[in-house]
């Protein structure tokens, strides 16, 4: 190989082009790492890593590390509905410890995880703008794009892992970038500070002003907290909802919030974005390419949690990667390998994310659970679980759930 040609070639280096590109060194790949960006750069985010993150940090073996980071801990979840019913869920137990999460703003855990990465690829090129893929016949070869002084250069890999976002160019070339309005959601959000009544659990609001969507606050340490609002992009067509001053709205005006906020300063700007949701199945791979994380629209359509789901496409990536390269088989069959083994590790909690998020825009339905949760112990323990827990998701997913509820 000459200095431009590589095992893999991974564009993005967010959490799942990161594990991606650390996975396939890690199978002994010689592995090119692009990314438009110069890290540390701010992802707009509500910064919560979940257990599936930090599954993937534990084979990284930089979860003690990541410990380290500037973060706020949770222990659990605060749930309110819109007729003013909330409740407290603890994470559940873990091998008799408290369970907990964690809060990180994305500009501190990506680079964290990048710079690991970074340390272990063959060659990174930060502030590279990939502006097009390069194929032989029906064969994916390479990418060409700009560095920061406006030259073009081309790079060729027997694989190409698109990670490259939510407008990710490299699906968007290969014609994969049809979104579905009813499978993505439109999110504003900022950080404030001198927040009052924050605990350390996170907040999931179900408030009228927001419906069909929600109102977060995610506790960042002391008085800091990633607020914001996510609302499906169908129902912002649809219901004419301007998503930032439906924020702006609830933090001001719903009784909940004011008098917390009544002294609380704004310390960041207020960003949106988009989240393609993995509720409805997109095609990741052909031949010589897969698409990882938000390129695939991998986000769980009910919290809208991304980087569980982007850095476990990014383990598998690199696992199938690395036996097709051996076997020399780059075909879009042996590449399919990697959609049936992450849809085996997510397709279950993905399926139940949806039915919950439907749930949500029910309001009397979440009336009701939230109500039952508030006054029955067996039904915090099945939400509990449902939300730090794939096995127990899977359980909500099921009719006997529903008559759980209806008896307990």
């Amino acid at each position: 190989m000459n200095e431009n040609e590589f095992d893999v070639i991974v564009v993005g280096s967010g959490p799942a082009g990161s594990s991606a590109s650390f996975f396939c060194t890690k199978n002994k790949l010689k592995t090119l790492l692009l990314d438009k960006a110069v890290f540390p750069r701010d992802k707009t985010c509500g910064d919560a890593e979940s257990g599936k993150t930090v599954g993937i940090l534990k084979k990284m073996n930089l979860w003690e590390e990541a410990k380290k980071l500037p973060h706020g801990t949770t222990y659990g979840v605060i749930l309110s509905s819109p007729n003013g019913y909330a409740v407290e869920i603890s994470y559940p137990e873990n091998d008799g410890r408290k369970g907990e999460g964690m809060i990180c703003p994305r500009k501190i855990f990506d680079d964290f995880l990048f710079q690991n990465s970074k340390k272990t690829v063959s060659k990174c090129i930060e502030g590279f703008t990939v502006t097009d893929v390069i194929k032989k016949d029906e064969q994916v070869i390479g990418v060409k794009g700009i560095d920061t002084e406006k030259n073009e250069k081309e790079f060729y890999a027997k694989i190409v892992i698109g990670a490259d976002g939510a407008n990710s160019v490299i699906a968007t070339k290969l014609g994969l970038n049809k979104i579905d309005a009813k499978h993505q959601c439109i999110a504003s959000r900022a950080y404030y500070d001198n927040v009052e009544g924050l605990t350390q659990n996170i907040e999931i609001h179900f408030i009228e002003s927001v419906l069909p969507g929600y109102f977060w606050i995610f506790p960042c340490g002391g008085k800091k907290a990633n607020v914001g609002v996510g609302i499906l992009t169908s129902d912002v067509k649809k219901k004419n909802k301007k998503v930032v001053q439906t924020m702006l709205d609830a933090i001001e005006k719903e009784p909940l919030f004011k008098e917390r906020f009544k002294n609380a300063k704004r310390i960041s700007e207020i960003n949106g974005w988009t989240l393609p949701m993995a509720s409805k199945k997109r095609k990741l791979t052909g031949n010589g390419f897969v698409l990882c994380g938000d390129a695939g629209s991998l986000i769980d359509p009910f919290t809208g949690e991304g980087m569980g789901n982007g850095m476990t496409s990014g383990f598998i990536a690199a696992e199938v990667i690395a036996e097709a390269i051996k076997e020399n088989d780059l075909s879009e069959k042996k590449l399919s390998e990697y959609e049936k083994k992450l849809w085996n590790a997510i397709g279950e909690e993905v399926k139940t994310s949806y039915l919950l998020q439907r749930m949500g825009k029910i309001k009397p339905l979440l009336n009701f659970v939230i109500k039952k949760a508030a006054t029955k112990k067996e039904v915090q323990e099945v939400i509990s679980g449902m939300l730090a827990n794939e096995e127990a998701k899977k359980e909500f997913y099921s009719p006997v759930f529903y008559l759980k509820l209806l008896f307990s």
